[in-house]
């Protein structure tokens, strides 16, 4: 009897032990969920807001988070509306698209069949594809492309990202994607491989084919065998389209309205760039995965040699699949990704074994998502992510007068579409002396913030926020227009080149819409739609943008 009594209040004290670590963990969560923390703060005005306020605001109907802490997944929890009309809700295994997260994970398949002898990561890729080659120009006469330069983003490969398809669109092939008979221009190298970094969803295209060739198999079948399962993922796929087998589970997208997109999502051939269909929880997984090989805790999926060479920095701060920030101890590695009604983001610690995923299924998703890293980060005392605070100052039109100066766009990453520093340069021009932007509090309008920057006496730093889309520079900002010089008019029909002293420009999607890449001076094209003060143009390569009219200039 003494012993039944003995198990009995053994039992209880575990169930109480459970109760209170719960009770505990929750507590935790109630905390972040009421401190999401703007990215941007005033001095001595810092506010703190909910998170179903926040996702109300940015009109956002659903989020998933994963936080992992000491090596394991402490908490998980979705909010919101997976699809809104069928009412269905957000939970931990609800999938979302990655976007431009599926990268560093197939770059893990490379890195595989690199380990397996079947891939050499500096040998020319053309050795290794069957079915289609990498166009030979110019600039691969000089530098051929390797594995390593298109994990790294420094192939010179064109196609930023991809738009995907609607449910009643055809889905090509990936060969036809290459070949730029989907809905993007064709794949080519437009640099010297090696000797700049560009970001190249394009460039991972080229090597989904790569990984297909070598394993025989299709690219969803060698990542689900070799990478996902492996890891864990059970709730993962690169399947596109996504068969049936997981449709009720998986989240619906929107725009940056809040309004559901035409067919629900939008499908992507391009698995390996923006393919990946997957859930806070399982890229968690990932996060342990690579923290407990490079701490020596497991053989994994990879050798410790092998995730050492693939958190080593290249240009930008770029590793074999994702970004780098910090060194040594304090090293993280991560990626955002953002497709059609999905923006989501991913920050590891490399040593640390913390870590954070957040997931949301809208266009709006980017500064919300920066909102709950700064309230985890700030409650956990973490450095992943932390707002910037500012000290608004008030401005004379005397004191305006020296930061008169040509504007240049500072991107800080390609996949996290929030805050942009556009730093003056002296030249004179007329923008600031018209305008005289003023300061202001309204952080969540399209307004410009000033904060003397702390290096140069004779510089001047500007934070922009454009909701939904990259922040750009203004047609009449100095940039586009000096004194006293009048719009520039359409340019007719013919052969162009740009007219830019810095020997490029920007091509945009839209008129002063997001950058698609730069144009070179010794580059030509066609205008193919003029207006005004942006024409429609195409490149050599079949690129299609557009470029402001000050920037185009006849070669005839």
């Amino acid at each position: 009897m003494k012993t039944i009594y003995f198990l009995i209040f053994s039992l209880g004290l575990i169930t109480n032990c459970f109760a209170q670590q719960d009770t505990q963990i929750q507590s935790e969560i109630n905390t972040i969920e009421n401190s999401l923390i703007k990215n941007i703060q005033i001095k001595d005005s810092i506010k703190e807001f909910n998170i179903l306020e926040r996702m109300e605001f940015y009109k956002v109907p659903g989020v998933s988070i994963a936080v992992v802490e000491n090596g394991k997944i402490k908490w998980a929890k979705g909010y919101g509306y997976a699809n809104t009309e069928t009412g269905t809700k957000v939970n931990a295994n609800t999938l979302f698209q990655a976007g431009s997260i599926s990268k560093p994970l197939s770059a893990l398949a490379a890195l595989k069949l690199f380990e397996n002898d079947s891939l050499d990561l500096n040998k020319n890729v053309n050795y290794y594809l069957k079915k289609w080659q990498i166009p030979e120009n110019k600039f691969t006469k000089t530098k051929k492309i390797t594995l390593e330069k298109l994990l790294t983003h420094t192939a010179g490969m064109t196609v930023h990202g991809f738009p995907g398809y609607k449910q009643t669109d055809d889905f090509p092939e990936i060969i036809d994607v290459l070949n730029g008979k989907g809905n993007t221009p064709k794949i080519v190298v437009d640099t010297i491989p090696g000797s700049i970094w560009r970001y190249s969803g394009g460039g991972y295209t080229v090597m989904e084919k790569v990984i297909e060739d070598v394993s025989g198999l299709s690219f969803d079948e060698y990542m689900s065998k070799n990478i996902l399962l492996p890891i864990g993922m059970k709730n993962s796929t690169y399947q596109q389209p996504i068969t049936k087998v997981w449709q009720n589970n998986i989240s619906a997208a929107y725009d940056g309205n809040g309004k559901l997109i035409k067919g629900l999502w939008n499908n992507y051939p391009e698995q390996a760039a923006a393919g990946l269909w997957t859930t806070a929880s399982d890229l968690a997984l990932y996060c342990i995965e690579i923290q407990d090989i490079i701490q020596g805790k497991k053989d994994g999926i990879l050798t410790k040699k092998t995730v050492d060479r693939m958190l080593t920095k290249h240009k930008n701060d770029w590793g074999l699949g994702p970004s780098l920030e910090n060194e040594k101890d304090t090293l993280i590695f991560g990626h955002g990704g953002k497709n059609a009604g999905f923006t989501n983001d991913l920050k590891s610690y490399a040593y640390k074994g913390n870590a954070v995923v957040v997931m949301t299924n809208a266009d709006n998703g980017g500064e919300l998502i920066s909102e709950i890293k700064n309230a985890v980060s700030k409650f956990y005392n973490w450095s992943i992510s932390q707002p910037k605070t500012i000290e608004v100052i008030e401005l004379s039109s005397d004191d305006l007068k020296q930061y008169i100066g040509k504007y240049e766009l500072k991107e800080q990453n390609p996949d996290v579409f929030t805050f942009y520093t556009i730093v003056l340069k002296p030249a004179v021009t007329k923008w600031l002396k018209e305008n005289k932007p003023q300061p202001s509090e309204d952080l969540d309008s399209k307004e410009f913030l000033f904060k003397l920057s702390p290096n140069q006496s004779d510089t001047f730093s500007l934070k922009y926020r454009d909701l939904g889309e990259p922040a750009y520079i203004p047609p009449t900002t100095p940039a586009e227009t000096t004194a006293n010089e009048p719009a520039a008019p359409a340019v007719p029909r013919g052969d162009y080149s740009i007219n830019d002293p810095d020997g490029y420009t920007n091509l945009r999607a839209t008129p002063g819409g997001k950058i698609i890449r730069k144009v070179y001076e010794n580059e030509t094209f066609d205008i193919i739609q003029p207006g005004e003060p942006y024409s429609k143009i195409k490149l050599t390569d079949g690129t299609v943008g557009y470029l402001h009219n000050s920037r185009i200039k006849s070669v005839n």
